[in-house]
């Protein structure tokens, strides 16, 4: 999830994105990812987000996977995020946020592409006991292009996500929340045929380390889904069983 704050004028931040997808339907799955951006804040309201990808993979007796070990560089993206109201004197945050991505290896498969997408969000937040707690609400729309090496089809599909979070300070510097994540996978941009969907609650945490640096940690894990035309409880060919992410960010 994202909030609705974008920083000041003149801030720029460095920021380091580690992300752990584990388990499948069978086998042994395991996919990480390292994001490593800069961003800056040129004007109010407005931030511009540069970013780039390693990935690495280990994948093993998983149906309809090839076995594979890798590591190396994945690809690069461009974050846009424009805020119309600021939690602070509106009666809630409004932020826009546009990402562009290219990659050269699937995010799930690890096999070789030419992959091309977009992920649109809305975030909404509203301080709910000023000061002490925070609810966000996230509206996301992802469309991808995606070209394997040796097919001469490009193959299109888009997802629909909504999320919802709480944080509350625990105590000074530190905040101990939860999230609620949907997700509809569909085959096409346009939203033609229901591939899949799942659900995903789990904790997320927030640490001040010190007046430039943060840390923020998050976990969940699929409680519900299915693949479109099975009676499954769980979706774990579209999606994984467990999420993680860990967030470095570091004003300079």
């Amino acid at each position: 999830m994202i909030g609705s704050d974008v920083g000041d004028v003149g801030e720029r931040e460095f920021q380091a994105t580690t992300t752990g997808l584990f388990s499948k339907q069978a086998g042994a799955y395991q996919a990480y990812g390292q994001q490593l951006e800069l961003e800056f804040v040129p004007v109010k309201n407005f931030r511009i987000e540069i970013g780039t990808t390693l990935s690495a993979y280990d994948i093993a007796a998983v149906p309809g996977f090839v076995d594979r070990t890798l590591a190396g560089w994945q690809g690069a993206a461009l974050d846009l995020r424009y805020r119309f109201l600021d939690r602070d004197t509106a009666l809630f945050g409004l932020t826009l946020a546009l990402e562009t991505h290219s990659n050269r290896v699937d995010e799930t498969t690890a096999s070789r592409e030419q992959n091309y997408g977009t992920e649109l969000t809305l975030a909404m937040e509203r301080n709910l006991i000023p000061g002490l707690a925070v609810a966000t609400l996230n509206l996301g729309y992802q469309p991808e292009w995606t070209h394997f090496a040796g097919v001469a089809v490009t193959q299109q599909d888009s997802t629909l996500a909504a999320a919802f979070g709480i944080m509350a300070q625990v105590r000074p510097d530190f905040l101990l929340g939860g999230e609620v994540r949907y997700f509809r996978k569909y085959d096409g941009i346009g939203l033609q045929e229901l591939a899949g969907e799942a659900l995903f609650v789990g904790p997320t945490a927030y640490f001040r380390l010190s007046e430039r640096a943060r840390l923020t940690a998050t976990w969940s894990i699929q409680a519900w889904g299915h693949p479109a035309g099975t009676s499954a409880t769980l979706d774990l060919v579209n999606f994984e069983r467990q999420q993680a992410r860990l967030v470095f960010g570091l004003n300079f």
